[in-house]
């Protein structure tokens, strides 16, 4: 993985300028640090080497006749394969960077693009036409941020890079986009916080010409379909494994020490059983806990010793834990709340002491029906479309003679959709309006089209719409979440189960086959007992989780305290007083306040 910062069409700022902007990302790249300018053009490059250790990896690199130059953060898994149908070419090295340059001058922005398969963020400056063409990886695994200030563009790995450029120092906080944040406690692309700022979708390409004018293009999209061919358990078993095999093995491939992250849970030991297969020598790294309800460390234990893998296990206690919390929350380089963070990023700075790369189980879930709110959502499918009145009947009836345990409260929400959408959301509307009272009016931003879709009396077109929903929301928190946490220990993490060719095998899959009550992310699980036979079953979901909760009454008070309740809120038009009405009734242990008061933090240390 690497990091870059670029700008074009304007007056290039003095080099030791750019380039203090450019190391806000070195921990991204310790490696190389390149430095492109031409006219009115400037590209850097913080490089993290992981294929071809040499010069001929590095960049800003150039084409091969000179047409493009590009910047490129990620790693290609069929560069090989490419190599092999492109014109035969005298290649300087082995890296994935030149490949891409070659291709680039054969077949053109968008088809090389379109061939690519891995995760990537890609700058493509086209010196012939003098245009910039900004592209991301299909899934969303790599973050690629910009800004326009009329036909002047800045570019970056990291979004507080784009606010420490000159131009966007000073820009005016986007209402809308801070309260679609404190909703969803991450801003999903393509929204940035401040005026004029934006993030590349997952698969798409958007092209600037050398007047600004922007044309967009989106190359791939996850599909909305609850269909799938592969209706047979067995069958769709034996797909699976198939595909995941072909993709570990493709991710294996590097020139530095490669290990896996191991959890006691479903996706992380399939990845990790596939790659032991191929790599005898692999080391796997976990994170443990003293907290019983969060800890998974024993049974990731069992697994690390089924697949005889040398396991390197953090055991930590909260107290432990809470000496690098400073540390982690300097991976914050946005407004993010997700606080399995801290544990990320721990599992990750243990990693780095062994290897450069490091596999993960992320996307099952979402590709799998792995949530409970999927079926949350579509126990009520079939009264969805009846008035209010008589939901909230039904709804009161269900209650009192089942104790909700046919339906849920999700039945009076005005759609599936806003159901769906409210499930993540855990800042509750009051208090939202109590702590932000300058947003009760404001509207989420108009593209914001996660959550629009529209109700449906099917099973299959439900989950099928919550699938994709899923892809581009939730899995968007997890793919930044480990981006960042992973990236601030200059670690490259690899997602087996988001490669391309993995995709388009997943959803080849009845998804029936992984829903129903008590019924999530079959296909995987009954792929795991064919692993693992001898292993204890576990339907309990942890992945690597911590006690904010109590952290926040006992060790981080006063830490939370001082952010929430200090002046820095003033340019937001909170309500210091309702922050500290709701730090105190989560203290007191009235209520569970651990999402809201994160939250707040994440927007006070950014």
């Amino acid at each position: 993985m690497c990091g870059f910062l670029g700008q074009i069409n304007q007056i290039p700022l003095a080099e030791t300028d750019f380039k203090a902007i450019l190391a806000l990302s070195r921990h991204r790249g310790p490696d190389q640090a390149g430095y492109w300018l031409e006219e009115q053009v400037q590209f850097g490059f913080n490089r993290l080497a992981v294929l071809d250790l040499t010069v001929a990896g590095n960049q800003p690199m150039q084409s091969p006749h000179q047409n493009f130059v590009i910047v490129f953060n990620g790693e290609i898994y069929n560069h090989q394969e490419l190599r092999k149908i492109l014109p035969a070419y005298n290649y300087r090295g082995t890296s994935d960077t030149e490949t891409i340059t070659h291709a680039l001058e054969v077949w053109g922005v968008e088809t090389t693009i379109k061939k690519l398969d891995g995760m990537f963020a890609i700058a493509i400056y086209d010196r012939r036409q003098k245009a910039l063409f900004l592209v991301r990886d299909f899934a969303g695994i790599k973050p690629l941020f910009f800004a326009q200030r009329g036909r002047a563009i800045v570019f970056a790995s990291q979004y507080d890079q784009i606010i420490h450029h000159p131009d966007f120092k000073n820009a005016s906080i986007r209402n809308e986009v801070l309260k679609l944040y404190l909703e969803q406690h991450f801003i999903p692309a393509p929204f940035g916080l401040h005026e004029g700022t934006a993030q590349v979708r997952p698969g798409e390409i958007i092209r600037f010409d050398s007047e600004g004018h922007r044309t967009v293009l989106r190359y791939w999209e996850l599909s909305e379909s609850g269909e799938g061919d592969i209706k047979n358990s067995e069958e769709a078993q034996k797909h699976i494994s198939e595909a995941l095999t072909a993709c570990v093995q493709d991710e294996l491939v590097a020139d530095v020490p490669l290990g896996a992250f191991l959890s006691g849970g479903v996706d992380s030991p399939l990845i990790c059983a596939q790659a032991v297969k191929y790599k005898k020598d692999l080391q796997v790294f976990s994170i443990g806990s003293d907290s019983k309800v969060h800890d998974e460390s024993e049974r990731s234990k069992l697994f690390a010793k089924a697949m005889h893998v040398k396991q390197n296990l953090w055991q930590l206690d909260a107290r432990q834990m809470m000496q690098y919390w400073e540390e982690a929350m300097k991976s914050l380089h946005e407004p993010f709340a997700d606080f399995s963070l801290l544990p990320t990023y721990l599992v990750s700075k243990q990693a780095r002491k062994q290897v450069t790369v490091a596999l993960s189980g992320d996307g099952g879930d979402e590709l799998f029906l792995g949530y409970e709110r999927f079926w949350s959502v579509g126990k009520n499918i079939q009264y969805q479309h009846w008035p209010l009145i008589a939901r909230k009947a039904l709804y009161g009836f269900d209650k009192y003679t089942t104790h909700n345990k046919r339906l849920n409260s999700l039945l009076l929400m005005p759609s599936q959709a806003s159901a769906h959408q409210n499930l993540h959301s855990r800042f509750h509307r009051t208090w939202l309006e109590r702590i932000a009272p300058d947003l009760t009016g404001v509207k989420l931003p108009e593209e914001f089209d996660t959550y629009k879709y529209a109700n449906t009396g099917s099973e299959r077109e439900l989950i099928g719409r919550m699938r994709k929903a899923e892809f581009y929301g939730m899995m968007q928190k997890t793919l930044r979440k480990v981006d960042l946490a992973s990236m601030q220990n200059s670690l490259e993490v690899r997602v087996p189960f988001l490669q391309k060719k993995f995709i388009d095998a997943a959803m080849q899959i009845d998804p029936m086959l992984s829903y129903g009550g008590g019924k999530k992310k079959q296909v995987l699980k009954n792929l795991l007992v064919k692993e693992f036979p001898e292993m204890p079953d576990d339907n309990i979901k942890r992945g690597f989780s911590i006690p904010l909760a109590q952290w926040i009454i006992e060790d981080l008070r006063s830490v939370f305290e001082e952010k929430l309740l200090s002046g820095k809120y003033t340019q937001f038009g909170f309500d210091t007083g309702a922050m500290e009405a709701m730090l105190r009734s989560h203290s007191n242990g009235e209520k569970d306040f651990k999402w809201p008061l994160f939250t707040l933090y994440a927007l006070a240390i950014f």
